[in-house]
């Protein structure tokens, strides 16, 4: 019963959060991981069931039989960016498992030209330097069936570290909540609630480094900034069926609602919420060859003449899984139909009982 109590009391304090933050932080943990996840437009709350689900939904960790390892790595703005992500998960018991993952979104080798003109005036290359910016997600899942038949709960504790060079470093700590539900046939309701206490930030910025770039434009003067952030939090619902037809073809059908307790650009938006639907599509053959789509993100962007338009994300994904290896390849935003990131995303997905 104390379980029960607790779930409940997260989910109806999300909307006060939202009434005292407005803030956004850690955008890169919004990214995404594992290609076939992306392949379906991340419609995958409801139906995540392998190791990726510390991140997408904790709850699904209790359907792993043995242990498993992810990797994922993909390139945005045109490779300037680099995303790379590894996870870990193994059953505990019958009932619960453990999971731990991490994600590394950076610039790196960025041009500092702070201290390209002297106090003469003059250009001295030799004072241009390199720096990095690196964010770090590391989080550590554990999830468990629920008394009740077909229900499972996980939790995710989140540290986040974020560094910029010499010149500012955050750490920042949070927590997410997740459910599950399954039908005798083969429904599933899922639920995540992303940064249920807020996720914080706390910046230390190194006060001697910002004063040599404070006068570096005559007449705007830069002001310190804030050194704490706010992530505000989040609401997945996911709905998912899985078909089966001549036992060798399967077909997964999958939807999200994405909601944020803020006023932007998705298609549905209130003062209260905005709510962005994502859909997605898996068919598969033999449990082996894997064909995924999907569509989502969708944002009312505004023109440059003031209008609205509708863009949208669409996905493809192809999969391949033997003797326990799983690869698959996403491409993200097919036709560049949006503004959002989008990148070829390769991913490796190894159960390790294989090698037992």
């Amino acid at each position: 019963m104390r379980v029960y109590t607790t779930l409940l009391f997260c989910i109806l304090t999300l909307p006060l959060f939202s009434q005292s933050t407005r803030k956004y932080s850690n955008e890169f943990l919004n990214i995404g991981v594992d290609a076939a996840a992306l392949g379906l437009s991340s419609a995958v709350t409801a139906s995540t069931s392998d190791v990726n689900s510390g991140y997408w939904n904790p709850a699904g960790l209790v359907n792993l039989e043995d242990s498993q390892a992810a990797l994922m790595h993909s390139n945005y703005f045109a490779n300037i960016a680099s995303y790379d992500y590894a996870a870990f998960a193994m059953p505990l018991d019958n009932q619960s498992t453990f999971g731990v993952s991490l994600i590394r979104f950076a610039v790196d080798d960025i041009l500092n030209t702070t201290q390209l003109i002297d106090a003469q005036g003059n250009i001295n290359f030799d004072r241009i330097s390199l720096f990095s910016t690196a964010d770090y997600g590391l989080t550590v899942s554990y999830a468990r069936n629920l008394p009740v038949r077909g229900f499972s709960y996980g939790v995710n504790a989140k540290v986040v570290r974020r560094i910029i060079g010499d010149f500012a470093s955050s750490w920042g700590f949070g927590f997410d909540l997740g459910l599950q539900f399954e039908t005798q046939n083969n429904w599933k309701i899922g639920l995540m609630a992303r940064d249920i206490t807020t996720t914080y930030n706390a910046w230390d910025i190194d006060e001697e480094q910002f004063e040599t770039i404070r006068n570096a434009v005559e007449g705007q003067n830069q002001d310190l900034p804030e050194t704490t952030e706010i992530t505000i939090p989040k609401l997945e619902l996911g709905l998912s069926k899985l078909f089966t037809f001549h036992y060798d073809y399967t077909l997964l059908a999958a939807a999200n609602l994405n909601v944020r307790f803020e006023e932007n650009n998705d298609i549905i938006s209130t003062s209260f919420a905005s709510i962005d639907p994502a859909i997605g599509f898996d068919f598969g053959y033999l449990n082996t060859v894997f064909l995924r789509g999907g569509v989502g993100n969708f944002q009312n962007e505004l023109q440059i003449d003031n209008s609205e338009q509708l863009s949208f994300q669409p996905s493809f994904g192809v999969g391949f899984k033997y003797k326990g290896i799983h690869v698959d390849y996403a491409f993200t935003d097919i036709g560049d139909q949006s503004v959002a990131l989008y990148s070829n995303v390769f991913s490796l997905k190894v159960d390790l009982g294989i090698f037992r």
